[in-house]
């Protein structure tokens, strides 16, 4: 019960401090939740806080792991921390804003869609899923279910939240700095792939050949 708890109590830290930067960027409790959607939004993600508590995961360094790439965590933390601020500041601000409730009620949409598709893996993976880069005891290649088509399922998940985020503060900033994921996300599966490969060879190969990294067709 212990891990559970901790993971709990980290999970709804984290969300407690995304919304607290979020509403005082909106200009406090009264002006963020004056929008259905915005409020919509803050019961999405109090939801994916409560749901990651029990998906389970670790961050364990497990039997071997590629320490260069730990940068990518604390970069990922602030260009998280400064999405949760500045998009609704530029939305208080009207800086940059784009076409109304409807490109708020598609950011919910996106946020809900792609937690559900950031959390679905750690829930398969289980204990093999860490927030490090790194091989865990009993660590085997998963190549079924969404696995079969894309190879970073919970990224591209992240990837998705981040610009669900955004678009629900109908400011095009929010976008800009969904983007800022990207490089590195690019580094975190470079590292991810180097590993895997080294760790199970011509298997892991074999299925990077017939996969996409996360979308099929494109990339």
């Amino acid at each position: 019960m212990k891990p559970l708890l901790i993971r709990a109590a980290v999970a709804l830290g984290f969300i407690a401090l995304y919304l607290w930067l979020a509403i005082l960027g909106e200009g406090g409790f009264a002006a963020y939740f004056s929008s259905p959607a915005r409020t919509g939004l803050a019961v999405v993600l109090i939801f994916m806080g409560v749901a990651s508590a029990f998906v389970g995961g670790n961050i364990s360094p497990g039997l071997r792991e590629d320490r260069a790439n730990r940068w990518v965590i604390p970069a990922l933390m602030i260009v998280g921390l400064v999405g949760a601020y500045l998009p609704a500041w530029a939305d208080q601000q009207g800086v940059w804003l784009l076409d109304g409730e409807a490109v708020r009620w598609l950011g919910v949409a996106l946020l809900a869609a792609g937690g559900a598709l950031r959390l679905w893996p750690v829930a398969v993976l289980g204990h093999r899923f860490s927030g490090l880069v790194a091989i865990q005891p009993g660590h085997q290649l998963v190549t079924t279910g969404l696995y079969s088509r894309i190879r970073h399922p919970s990224y591209l998940g992240l990837f998705i939240s981040a610009f669900g985020w955004g678009l629900a503060f109908n400011t095009g900033v929010g976008v800009l700095l969904a983007l800022l994921n990207i490089p590195p996300l690019v580094a975190r599966m470079n590292s991810e792939e180097r590993l895997l490969s080294s760790e199970f060879g011509a298997e892991y190969d074999a299925y990077r050949a017939r996969t996409a990294r996360l979308i099929p067709g494109v990339y």
